[in-house]
């Protein structure tokens, strides 16, 4: 019983953080951008076709798709951004939804049309298959490399946005554009490297994801509610308030899942709102 109880624990840490590689990148665009950007999860999308095409067509190993992944989802992050997402940047945030959700259908189309409906076959690399023993639990392999990773982005990301003159810009740059750009800041560099960083971080994720979350034309809107409730129940513009989110929401969406499978799929929901009524700012953000 008790090892069937840290089995789901560690699985729901492991989705969670699945959910946070993808989210954060949300987090940075909303929170320090201040741009509503729900095609976030396109952007995942394309991490993951990357990572398959690498796998499939070029041989590429799996640990050398998944930087490939980050760059390519950067890429386009960057080209999207001074093509589109610059215009909106000051345009109502109903404008900033209708824009991202049309360029979701449009990702959505897209992919079907390239790669067909069906999903997507990952084939992971047989160090990463299996179990392995922790402390006499024996866990998912890829699992625990999951988790691995995490942990190591999740403290680089903290360094870069506070203790890195780049952090520094960003942050002046989203409290006051006009002083920022006084002191010699590069703003509109500074928001499409941010936007760039927020975009490889969700492809990233989607190519970690594909053996865990699948990966079909539909994904973007498949997981676009929990990235973000990720957002909305850790708080913007923060690395930590997603962490614990994410982790949260992964811990009880696999437990309820397992224990009340009837209704496990709405286990999620009611958290939210109960987090949300105690914490309406996120559980580490700052009321306005």
């Amino acid at each position: 019983m008790l090892g069937n109880a840290l089995g789901v624990l560690f699985d729901g840490i492991a989705y969670g953080g699945l959910l946070f590689l993808i989210s954060i990148g949300l987090s940075i665009t909303m929170g320090l951008m201040n741009f509503i950007n729900l095609a976030h999860g396109a952007f995942a999308m394309v991490g993951g076709y990357v990572s398959v095409i690498s796998l499939s067509a070029l041989g590429v190993p799996f640990l050398a798709s998944l930087p490939l992944a980050f760059l390519v989802g950067a890429l386009v992050g960057i080209v999207l951004e001074k093509l589109l997402y610059r215009r909106l940047y000051k345009a109502h945030a109903l404008d900033q939804v209708l824009f991202s959700i049309g360029l979701t259908f449009m990702s959505v189309a897209t992919a079907a049309y390239f790669f067909g409906p069906s999903q997507q076959p990952v084939s992971l690399p047989e160090y990463l298959r299996g179990q392995v023993s922790v402390f006499g639990l024996d866990v998912g392999a890829y699992r625990l490399f999951l988790i691995g990773v995490v942990i190591l982005i999740a403290a680089a990301l903290g360094l870069l946005l506070e203790k890195t003159k780049f952090g520094a810009q960003i942050r002046a740059s989203v409290d006051n554009q006009q002083a920022a750009a006084g002191l010699g800041i590069n703003v509109n560099k500074v928001f499409s490297l941010t936007f760039a960083l927020g975009s490889g971080m969700a492809a990233l994720g989607g190519a970690l994801g594909i053996d865990v979350l699948g990966l079909d034309p539909t994904f973007p809107f498949k997981y676009m509610v929990y990235f973000l409730l990720v957002v909305s129940v850790g708080g913007v513009g923060t690395i930590r308030g997603p962490l614990i989110g994410a982790m949260i929401l992964g811990i009880f969406d696999v437990s309820g899942k397992y224990y009340v499978p009837d209704i496990g799929a709405f286990v999620i929901y009611g958290l939210m709102v109960i987090l949300l009524i105690a914490f309406p700012a996120g559980l580490l953000g700052k009321r306005k």
